[in-house]
Order: C-alpha cells, then sequence, then structure tokens
C-alpha cells in the first residue's frame, strides 16, 4: 500500500477496492443448466451428457403449491409438492449424480404453465401465509432430495406484481439466509402479463437472483441472429446487473434454433464478454435426438 493509501479513510478504501476493476465489464461463464422432469418421458440424470469443464446445473421441473387432484387441481397457498419425474429423478438419483459428477449441482423450479392441462397460478392469499407455508414446504424437499438452488418459473398470474416481488422475494431471502439455497434463479419472458412481475422483483430483490434464466425460446421462431441479440440487449437492460442466461428450446417451441444461428450469436456474445451461460428446456425433449446441441453448448462454453 502507498503512503497516498494510508491518508484515506478505512471505509472510503473499501469502497475503492471494491469498484477499482470496471463494473460495466461483463464476465463470460462456463454455466449450463438444463431442466428435467416436466414431461414424463422417462429421462434420467445419467442420460444426460455432462461436461466436466462445466459448471452444470440440474433444473428439477416442477415443485408446485397445487394439489395432486387430476380433474380439479387447486392452489394451496404456498404448500409445494413435488411433480417431476419421482421415479427417475429420485432423492437417491440426486445424490448419485452429484457424487459421480463434482461439477453438478441440482435446483428445483418453482410453478411452470400448466399442472394436467390446467394453468399453474401463483395466487397467494396473505403475503405472509404464502411465504410461510413456501418456506416449510420447500425446506423439505430441498433436504429431501439434497438440492442446491431454487428457480421460479410462475407463467400465470392471480396476484399484482408487488405482491408477487414481496412473496417471492422473502422466500429467497429466507431460503438463502437458512443455507436451504445457494443460489437462486427466476426464469421470465418477454410477455406483458409475465415481464412485470419479474422486473417488480428485480427492482427490490435482485440482489438475492443469481441468474436470470430468460426464455428466449418463447420468441418468434423466425428470430435471426441480429434481433437475438437485440432481444438480448434488452433483457440484459431490463436486469441491469444480473447474469442473463442465453437459452433454447428443444421442444419445437421459437427463438433462434441451433439449426438457424443461435451457436453463432453465443460465440459473438462470448467475444463481448457478454456470454453468462446457456440452459436448454428440456432434456426431455432432447433424449429423441441424443443430446446433440446440449453437447455443443457445453463444448463452446468450455473452450
Amino acid at each position: 500500500m502507498n503512503s497516498s493509501m494510508l491518508a484515506v479513510p478505512l471505509v472510503l478504501q473499501i469502497f475503492i477496492a471494491l469498484f477499482s476493476s470496471n463494473p460495466g465489464v461483463a464476465a463470460n461463464s462456463k454455466l449450463f443448466r438444463e431442466y428435467i422432469g416436466a414431461e414424463g418421458k422417462g429421462v434420467t440424470f445419467s442420460d444426460v451428457p455432462i461436461n466436466q469443464e462445466v459448471d452444470f446445473h440440474f433444473i428439477l421441473s416442477f415443485a408446485i403449491d397445487y394439489t395432486n387432484s387430476s380433474s380439479h387441481p387447486s392452489s394451496t397457498n404456498g404448500d409445494f409438492r413435488v411433480y417431476w419425474d419421482r421415479e427417475n429423478l429420485s432423492a437417491s438419483h440426486v445424490s448419485s449424480i452429484k457424487t459421480r459428477h463434482p461439477n453438478v449441482k441440482v435446483a428445483m423450479s418453482l410453478g411452470g404453465d400448466t399442472i394436467n392441462d390446467k394453468h399453474v397460478f401463483f395466487s397467494p392469499k396473505t403475503i405472509n401465509s404464502w411465504v410461510r407455508n413456501a418456506f416449510h414446504s420447500l425446506t423439505e424437499i430441498s433436504k429431501q432430495y439434497h438440492l442446491d438452488g431454487i428457480d421460479i418459473d410462475y407463467e400465470h398470474f392471480h396476484a399484482d406484481p408487488d405482491t408477487f416481488a414481496e412473496c417471492i422475494g422473502q422466500l429467497l431471502l429466507f431460503l438463502k439466509q437458512n443455507g436451504v439455497a445457494s443460489f437462486a434463479s427466476i426464469a421470465p419472458y418477454n410477455d406483458d402479463s409475465v415481464q412485470p412481475h419479474y422486473l417488480a422483483l428485480w427492482r427490490k430483490y435482485g440482489h438475492l437472483i443469481d441468474y436470470v434464466n430468460f426464455q428466449f425460446y418463447a420468441y418468434d421462431n423466425s428470430t435471426t441472429i441480429s434481433q437475438f441479440l437485440q432481444y438480448f440487449d434488452e433483457q440484459n437492460s431490463n436486469y441491469r446487473g444480473g447474469k442473463v442466461l442465453v437459452s433454447f428450446g428443444t421442444d419445437g417451441s421459437g427463438g433462434l434454433s441451433p439449426e438457424n444461428g443461435f451457436f453463432e450469436a453465443c460465440r459473438r456474445l462470448k467475444s463481448d464478454g457478454k456470454l453468462h451461460g446457456i440452459f436448454v428446456w428440456s432434456a426431455d425433449d432432447s433424449k429423441k435426438d441424443g443430446f446433440h446441441y446440449e453437447k455443443s453448448s457445453q463444448t463452446l462454453l468450455a473452450k
């Protein structure tokens, strides 16, 4: 430390040290994430190729705060139950894949689109009661399945954005404070009924959210490389300071597909230091093609 720094108050020295590196310069990441278990197609963790040189997150889909009635599922106000493929993605399977691959972590995603072909709504009775129920039920699931993280993927709402922000924000705070979740992500997409809820959450509780799994496959399937990069910049601005991951679907959904330039777009983002990671929806759909694009994604990230 030089003599000029000695005259600077300690608090200011810490501030300078924290911000001496340029915070505006993004960093590439070797993070690969894949949703798994939502469609009951018998896919297992060991089916999916895992490159040892990437950070790999499986995201179990889904835990849902709904009853398991096949005819009339209804909201349970934060009392979550496991709806992923429990036979092929059991607690013992989670422990096994993490033991065999030290670079693997496993999270669970909350909500999703539908249950028994009916929309899953975020529908709390009160903020306090929902948070209390959610914390207790998710803690039990996390302990049972040896999970590391949490993902938020509600897509339909019976609550305003501020209520959503408070419920999810407080939940993330308690899960992290109590060591139930070591990381958290959200999965918004560009829709006027969806985006405002996640932006409200980001504005107040963004410091608790480690990754933004933005559903770029929700854009039109005619998306070009230049449009994709524009969409990325828009969402990077919306979730300023966050790690916005790029994505594609293997279920025939839209966006920029691997066949039409997704990896070229990733290479451009990587050259600009903006490739924070890649995620895929979903392993269930990729199994039939041998996970070809998962392999390519991880190779690109590992280079």
